[in-house]
């Protein structure tokens, strides 16, 4: 599959204001093709980076470290991918090092890659906890997403105050509750 050129993709904007029934030669709507393609860039250049790349660099020099390391309140941007809407929150990533750990910025940098796509929730903190359990090789790994669709808020069935939550527990997170619930207590203690 070809990708379309910036000028196709103007166009699409074009017609699409005026399927909406606006006139795109309007002084305020003369730049929106533009502006909306630039936005699309940012809104999706998670397609255009290696969330595997980003957690190969890691650090072994951690005097036997072999704890819990959790980055939790992650600002979370996505778009799903059956309406092309915001998907606004958190996630919360944990994982015990195996012999190895890597950078925290990492973890945030591996949600905002896979943010940075169209897809569901439950694909994305899938996606999230595979990479990092993939390339780390941890002891486990836990994602939980808690994010509000726009989806369900700005349209359809219009719960605005609704959520949803998602996890995905890998290795010693799934196979041992005392562990996944140490996880689940340390995401939850509030914020200092």
């Amino acid at each position: 599959m070809s990708k379309p050129s910036r000028e196709e993709a103007e166009k699409a904007v074009r017609v699409l204001l005026e399927w909406a029934g606006d006139d795109p030669d309007r002084e305020g709507l003369i730049e929106t093709p533009k502006r909306v393609v630039k936005a699309y860039e940012q809104f999706f250049e998670g397609y255009q980076q290696d969330p595997e790349e980003v957690l190969r660099k890691t650090f072994e020099e951690v005097e036997g470290y072999d704890e819990m390391v959790i980055v939790k309140d992650i600002r979370l941007e996505s778009h799903c991918e059956h309406h092309m809407v915001p998907i606004l929150g958190v996630a919360h990533v944990g994982y015990i090092p195996n012999n190895r750990v890597v950078g925290i910025s990492k973890l945030a940098r591996i949600v905002d890659i896979f943010g940075k796509r169209l897809q569901t929730q439950e694909t994305m903190t899938s996606q999230i906890a595979n990479t990092i359990q993939k390339v780390l090789d941890p002891k486990g790994v836990a994602v939980v997403i808690d994010a509000n669709h726009q989806c369900m808020s700005t349209r359809g069935v219009h719960k605005t105050t609704s959520s949803t939550v998602t996890s995905a527990m890998k290795g010693i997170f799934k196979e041992n509750a005392v562990t996944r619930n140490e996880f689940l207590s340390f995401v939850n203690l509030p914020k200092k």
